[in-house]
């Protein structure tokens, strides 16, 4: 099973590269794959390729339903 959650590009980089940022981690992704990516916006990233870039609204709803679920986890 995989998980990808959306993840912050914070950085354009050379050779179709971009600097992401999720939850503070932050790692170098390919952008072959993605058209028209920019500072700003939030793409969703599997094994190094941004695969498509997410509405940024439902970025934040996706980002703060994972958060909620790893509070939820903490405390069980």
């Amino acid at each position: 099973m995989c998980l990808a959650l959306p993840s912050l590009v914070t950085e354009l980089l050379d050779g179709d590269q971009a600097k992401v940022d999720l939850g503070g981690v932050t790692k170098a992704v390919s952008l072959a794959l993605v058209d028209g990516v920019a500072v700003g916006d939030y793409v969703i990233v599997h094994v190094g390729y941004a695969l498509t870039k997410v509405d940024p609204a439902e970025a934040e709803k996706t980002l703060a339903l994972w958060a909620e679920m790893q509070e939820a986890g903490a405390t069980a």
